[in-house]
């Protein structure tokens, strides 16, 4: 069935929040085809997840700061985007993510540091830690390629020292994953995928 996309114009309305549940992009049962205030159907709302039991990692003492990723204005937002191959983007009208993207990558990728015991402490910033480091990343690509039907997931990660402002390290990591449908389950299933690959990859590399 062809997928119901939408232009950017329309907003889907907000999505309610819900306790995260394990898997990948667990549905948060935001009621499915309820009447929303303008008529349509209220999208269905869904999570990204932190990868765990991935392998132990080598690891330093070290206290890090993780920014909420920067991105560009179609991407700061709940929707699940699909971009074409003239770079015209549009979302797919019956889904929505828990929050916005930034606030989500931030919040998958603090967990899976936890979940790695990857360093000596990790948190976001303004609680009052003094870090060694910061880590600061942008969210370049998080969308399905409707061309090839895949999830692109593309983040830039620079380590950047917190007493002298010097950037350490800085590394691009990108994961392609088929999607089985652009709908709603198999989009987002295939960019919370794609995202876990991402994450354990920049937990590895960062140190």
């Amino acid at each position: 069935m062809t997928p119901e996309i939408h232009s950017p114009e329309t907003k889907p309305s907000p999505a309610r929040r819900f306790p995260l549940r394990s898997g990948l992009a667990a549905v948060l049962a935001a009621g499915a085809l309820l009447a929303g205030c303008g008529g349509g159907a209220t999208p269905t709302t869904f999570d990204l997840s932190a990868p765990s039991n991935f392998g132990r990692v080598g690891g330093s003492r070290a206290v890090m700061v993780v920014a909420q990723p920067t991105t560009v204005q179609a991407l700061d937002s709940d929707r699940v985007i699909v971009k074409d191959s003239a770079g015209a983007l549009s979302f797919i009208g019956s889904a929505q993510w828990a929050d916005r993207i930034p606030a989500l990558v931030q919040a998958r990728l603090i967990q899976t540091f936890e979940n790695a015991s990857r360093i000596g402490s990790v948190s976001g910033p303004g609680q009052r830690i003094q870090p060694d480091v910061q880590l600061n990343t942008d969210i370049r690509s998080f969308n399905i390629d409707a061309a090839s039907g895949a999830a692109v997931v593309e983040i830039t990660a620079k380590i950047v020292d917190d007493r002298t402002g010097h950037i350490r390290r800085a590394r691009l990591f990108s994961a392609r994953v088929p999607a089985g449908a652009v709908d709603g389950p198999g989009a987002t299933q295939a960019l919370d995928r794609a995202l876990s690959q991402v994450l354990i990859e920049i937990v590895r590399w960062a140190r």
